[in-house]
């Protein structure tokens, strides 16, 4: 095989990325793609491939590269404008109550920004930009307040006692 190169790659921690430099190995030595798949254990399909990669883009194309995965929807001048707005605090949005809950927070990124996430990956920028989502206290609407100190005073002392 002229012109390729033939030396060995450094060490790897990435079993499956060493597998692949192994298969490169193999083939520079002169070992049919079917040979190579039977002693590390994969398809020739599979050594097909990394050999294509291996040829058509030197051995760098056998590393282990870390998956791209979806874009960004905010931009980094996007996010970094995030704790600013709910600095202003969630009432200024119109909801009523100060708390910023994930649904909120959703929301005003979907209306400032135009850009619609789920409330489960919002609290990932959340924490992302220091911020932790909140929980709103719910308390029922007909509670009685006087009656429950008068409660607490008077019969759960009396309720403890008699334990």
């Amino acid at each position: 095989m002229e012109g390729m190169k033939t030396t060995l790659s450094p060490p790897t921690t990435d079993w499956r990325e060493a597998r692949r430099f192994r298969a490169w190995e193999l083939h520079l030595q002169g070992w049919s793609q079917q040979r190579i798949a039977e002693a590390l254990g994969v398809t020739q399909g599979a050594i097909s491939q990394w050999l294509q990669r291996a040829l058509s883009g030197a051995e760098d194309a056998l590393r282990t590269h870390k998956a791209s995965g979806a874009p960004r929807r905010l931009t980094s001048q996007q996010l970094q404008q995030l704790p600013e707005l709910l600095a202003t605090g969630a009432e200024a949005f119109g909801f009523r109550g100060d708390v910023w809950t994930c649904a909120r927070v959703a929301t005003v990124i979907e209306r400032t920004w135009h850009v619609r996430y789920h409330r489960a990956h919002v609290s990932r920028l959340l924490h992302a930009s220091g911020w932790t989502p909140q929980r709103p206290v719910v308390k029922a609407t007909q509670r009685d307040e006087q009656a429950i100190a008068t409660w607490q005073a008077e019969r759960l002392p009396a309720i403890k006692k008699s334990r």
